[in-house]
């Protein structure tokens, strides 16, 4: 065994291989071939251990024969199990058995407690089998060998270019197939494949075949299986693609997204929400063109202020007070500091926050602003922070497989980019020396002196009655939005007989249910304009 001095080591080996991706959007089912268990198969196929790795010149000392020894593409020797079985892969080859035999029994069982239990024992001893080879790459750990780890990686790489050549070469229209199979992507332990046929049944088959025939080309335990099928499928770039995952040809499992913005709380909703909804008029529904016009009608919405604030919230941990350059979250946690020290964020809080409309070259970080103190006080968001800097990223990277180099100009230029709204801030240098004069609830003019405490201008006088009404009907919906929010908060609070004691700031309800009540308050006061309503009745004599 090693004798390891604990001093990290300069020393690197290359990693797995990434197949270059031919990117874009294919309405052909999607053959995936995945290894099983690839680093631990390779570990045991070929005896990598570190009783087996011979040092330079050992073959001479030791008369071992060509025959006896294995030599790696990282011009690495081991011997083979023949001469000495090794230690690791002795107990990789029980860690997989267990799995087997776990995987057997989670099958059969029914009960679902059990089903979980066995599910994290599988999973358990999949880790622990990943790790053997993990923890000989490690040169901070106590058992480093780069020898192991870089002939596994180099193995790896090798078996998926052999792969890619082996289904392009076997599968094409010389050997009575309909057409040329391509491999459009591949990655550490899996190659997409394009059969380039259209129905899913077909290319299951396909895929079953393709994956029995390349596994008899190498050693055992290593072994290519057919996993599943993604119909259709948007490739965006290496580690980034998303698809229907089929593995029986009645219904899709789910809809399977990597590396793309679905999840990062680092991303507002609004980000979350568009994306997913891209994805399901991609993939489902198998419209692009819809999936384009509602991009183009949420950038529209963002622009003119329609969008609402709880779907703009971002929210990171405050970890620390100083950073090297100026964080958002952070110059917000000092602002709030200021206005109300009793309430101000700790370390280890979520801050969330705004951006909001100022000066032209005012940083993002001077931008950050609360929601509430936002909503409060009426300041606009900066639509274009968001439109730059969250949400045409994610929305060209998305369609750029499917427009082409035209994505940005379609996506982010047109008539539904040209309309600004802006509200006006309660706040600011000349909110102080600015006096806000009511308008006529019906033609919105400024109201004349005299009409000051009215509803209406004298134009629309014949038609208050009528308006009125319509802020009734307002009215009343509001507060049927809030009843809803209220009972919402007071059902995940675990009480429908409390007052709401919730704060969460992660919780896009939070937001949406302070600005109704704003809403609701704001509406009130313009009934209050009409005056207490009165009923004449007039005494006739009978």
């Amino acid at each position: 065994m090693p004798v390891h001095s604990y001093a990290p080591s300069s020393e690197q080996y290359e990693g797995a291989t990434v197949i270059e991706p031919i990117r874009g959007y294919y309405t052909d089912p999607i053959a995936t071939l995945d290894f099983s268990s690839l680093y631990p198969s390779i570990m045991i196929a070929h005896n990598l251990c570190y009783t087996t790795l011979l040092k330079p010149n050992m073959q001479q000392k030791l008369s071992l024969s060509d025959e006896q020894i294995t030599k790696t593409p990282a011009n690495c020797m081991f011997v083979k199990s023949s001469v000495r079985p090794g230690l690791l892969p002795h107990i990789l080859q029980h860690l997989l058995s267990a799995r087997k035999r776990t995987k057997a029994q989670l099958k059969e069982t029914k009960d679902p407690v059990l089903k979980a239990v066995l599910d994290g024992r599988q999973l358990a001893y999949k880790i622990s089998a990943n790790s053997v080879y993990g923890f000989t790459g490690a040169q901070v750990g106590k058992l480093p060998c780069l020898e192991i780890s870089g002939s596994v990686t180099a193995y790896g790489r090798s078996m998926i270019e052999q792969t890619k050549q082996e289904v392009e070469q076997h599968y094409c229209t010389a050997n009575g197939y309909a057409a040329d199979a391509k491999v459009i992507y591949g990655d550490t332990d899996s190659v997409m494949v394009n059969f380039k046929v259209k129905g899913l049944e077909k290319s299951m088959e396909l895929g079953r075949e393709a994956a029995e025939l390349i596994s008899k080309k190498f050693i055992k335990p290593i072994k290519l299986e057919f996993e599943k099928v993604y119909y259709p499928y948007l490739l965006i770039n290496k580690k980034r693609y998303a698809g229907l995952y089929f593995t029986n040809t009645e219904k899709y499992d789910k809809m399977d997204c990597k590396g793309i913005e679905t999840v990062r709380r680092d991303n507002c909703t609004l980000v979350v929400d568009v994306i997913n909804t891209c994805l399901q008029k991609l993939l489902i529904n198998r419209d692009p063109d819809d999936a384009v016009n509602y991009a183009k009608v949420v950038i529209a919405d963002l622009l003119q202020n329609n969008v609402d604030i709880s779907k703009l919230v971002i929210t990171k941990e405050l970890t620390k007070n100083d950073y090297s350059a100026k964080q958002a979250h952070v110059e917000l946690s000092k602002k709030m500091t200021k206005r109300d020290p009793g309430n101000a964020p700790k370390l280890g809080d979520r801050i969330p926050y705004v951006i909001i409309a100022a000066t032209k070259n005012a940083k993002a970080f001077e931008k950050a602003e609360d929601p509430i103190y936002a909503l409060e006080n009426n300041i606009p968001i900066d639509a274009k922070y968001y439109l730059e800097n969250q949400l045409s990223k994610p929305l060209i990277r998305i369609f750029e497989p499917i427009l082409g180099a035209n994505a940005e100009s379609i996506l982010l230029r047109g008539d539904h980019t040209r309309t600004k709204t802006l509200v006006t801030s309660k706040i600011g240098a000349l909110a102080a020396f600015t006096k806000k004069k009511e308008t006529c609830i019906g033609c919105k003019s400024v109201l004349p002196n005299g009409y000051e405490n009215e509803a209406v201008c004298h134009h629309c006088k014949s038609k208050e009655g009528a308006l009125y009404q319509q802020e009734l009907g307002h009215h009343r919906m509001l507060e049927d939005r809030f009843s809803q929010l209220f009972t919402e908060c007071q059902r995940c609070q675990g009480s429908l007989h409390e007052e709401i004691l919730c704060t969460s700031r992660d919780c896009p309800i939070f937001y949406i249910r302070k600005k109704v009540q704003m809403e609701l308050e704001t509406s009130n006061v313009k009934l209050c304009r009409f005056g207490q309503p009165s009923l004449e009745v007039e005494d006739e004599l009978f």
